[in-house]
């Protein structure tokens, strides 16, 4: 018998080498797990053959039947059987004799599992029984009751208790019952009862190997999966930068063909607009004509600006300046409330200030009221402010400075939800000569879309007005007042969107920040911004 123990990573590898060496008729006697991963112990389909021929030449020695006791001598229990020792006489154990080649067959046999031994038993009892029924000259009955269950139980009741212990199945009914006295040999035996079908065990080393086959399959589907995953992200990646490299490239090469769209691209850069809105505008310029001119009315017809409205001192109401730090609240609020004064009057006038975190703070606002006669309030609280409100409601115009905070900090959202009165009107004050990142973060945080108008602070100061133009026509922001200087209230100005964008494209830039074309290649190279819905 050939017996050869195959090693692989997987149990699928095994079996493919035991296939390479055996055929497919091979039989697999038993599997583990094993350092190297899975070890299997096959055999060679001849040598079942081998096994069988053997166990059909084994001597077949029938144990020597007890005599039959009658149910009378044994009313409660059964008669200890007698101990051959006790006697002095040792009865001869039977033993089939083997050749030194089968002995090793069976010496390799006793490594199978259960399952195997249970295979070839029942190979051998089918030859027995077929070796039997050969023999029998005439037994129709018996023929046709025997199977290869009763032919087991034979084998049974014909092994020695000492060679190897076995247990006669048998239903309760059988082991109930007692013996029945031997029928004539003309009657026909009754069919002997069917006992349970044995099922071979599992194996704990089998369980534990198929659990971590299971979970190695799993860890391999993961893997799979997050390897999927991956590429896929990767290919999504690598098709957006073919998309933004192309767009790049066909933009530049459209600025090469025509020398006009490149000067307005240059032109609109160099003033300090974003690349979004110039690719836009450079993209739907007009075939012929003025490109500047047609631009900057592009861009007068998308800022709007209080022009054509009342001015804020004629519409009167509640007025609430808000902006972050040192942006010019205060003065705007004293610029604004000075011109008020001079047409209405001051007594027509309410001021009230909120700002109690600075030290003396209060006293600038304090200082314009004295010069305007007009008493400042100061209000603590969102209670304290309803109550100032209340006494001033018979004013015309009531004007609330705050206490300047970052657009990151914490307190800003208390500070909004302190002037969510119905009656209060917000003001955002925005500095023209902050970065244009910096004035959109402002414009987010401070929710200027629910402000009634913005305010442009300190545009004298502004090297550059297009940054703070480009993120007002991106939001859609409307401008009801300007500021270019420290005067009360001469610097307190409503300009008109065409003014204003004159001013931005009139702006000289610095040669060190002037961008040439192959920094233009860079700024376009990252395909097209987001850029703003412009009207034409």
């Amino acid at each position: 018998m050939n017996v050869k123990r195959f090693t692989a990573r997987t149990s699928r590898d095994a079996l493919a080498l035991v296939r390479q060496a055996f055929g497919d008729d091979a039989v697999v006697m038993s599997t583990r797990p094993c350092a190297e991963g899975v070890e299997v112990l096959a055999m060679a389909p001849e040598s079942v053959q081998q096994l069988e021929r053997v166990g059909a030449a084994a001597p077949h020695v029938e144990a020597p039947r007890q005599p039959v006791v009658p149910a009378s001598k044994a009313p409660g229990r059964a008669e200890p059987k007698a101990d051959p020792r006790a006697s002095g006489r040792i009865e001869p154990r039977l033993e089939p004799q083997f050749g030194p080649d089968v002995e090793d067959d069976i010496e390799a046999l006793q490594m199978s599992t259960l399952s195997f031994q249970d295979y070839v038993r029942e190979r051998m009892l089918k030859r027995r029984q077929a070796e039997l029924e050969a023999e029998a000259p005439v037994a129709p009955a018996r023929t046709a009751v025997s199977s290869i269950d009763a032919a087991r139980a034979r084998q049974a009741e014909a092994r020695p208790a000492a060679s190897m212990p076995h247990v006669a199945l048998q239903t309760p009914a059988a082991a109930a019952a007692p013996m029945a006295p031997a029928r004539p040999a003309a009657a026909a035996p009754a069919p002997l009862p069917t006992p349970a079908r044995h099922e071979p065990p599992v194996l704990r080393e089998e369980a534990r190997h198929a659990a971590a086959t299971q979970a190695h399959a799993h860890a391999e589907a993961a893997a799979r999966r997050d390897q999927t995953e991956l590429l896929q992200q990767e290919l999504r990646s690598m098709r957006g930068l073919i998309e933004q490299r192309f767009g790049a490239l066909a933009f530049m090469e459209k600025l090469q063909r025509q020398p006009r769209a490149a000067a307005l691209t240059q032109k609109l850069l160099d003033a300090g607009f974003s690349p979004g809105l110039v690719r836009m505008l450079a993209e739907n310029m007009p075939a012929q004509g003025d490109e500047i001119g047609w631009a900057a009315g592009i861009l007068e017809r998308n800022l709007p600006t209080g022009e054509r409205e009342p001015s804020l001192e004629d519409q009167g109401g509640v007025y609430a300046m808000i902006g972050s730090t040192g942006v010019g609240k205060t003065t705007s609020t004293a610029k604004l409330a000075a011109a008020f004064a001079t047409r209405h009057g001051a007594a027509h006038l309410g001021l009230i200030t909120l700002d109690a975190y600075r030290v003396g703070a209060h006293e600038q606002l304090r200082t314009y009221g004295r010069i305007l006669g007009v008493p400042v309030h100061t209000a603590h609280d969102r209670a304290s402010l309803e109550d100032l409100l209340e006494l001033l409601s018979g004013k015309k115009m009531v004007l609330i400075d705050t206490a300047g905070m970052a657009q990151r900090d914490s307190r800003t959202r208390e500070l909004l939800d302190m002037l969510s009165h119905r009656s209060i009107k917000r003001l955002l004050v925005v500095n023209a000569a902050q970065q244009g990142e910096t004035i959109e973060d402002v414009l987010t945080a401070y929710g200027a879309a629910q402000c009634c108008g913005i305010v442009l602070s300190k545009i004298d100061e502004a090297v550059k007005l297009a940054p703070a133009l480009d993120a007002l026509i991106r939001l859609k922001l409307k401008v009801v007042a300007v500021g270019n200087g420290q005067r009360v209230p001469e610097d307190w100005h409503r300009l008109s969107a065409g003014t204003l964008v004159q001013r931005a494209l009139k702006a000289a830039a610095n040669p060190v920040w002037r961008m040439d074309n192959a920094d233009m290649n860079l700024v376009f190279a990252g395909g097209p911004g987001a850029g703003a819905q412009l009207h034409a």
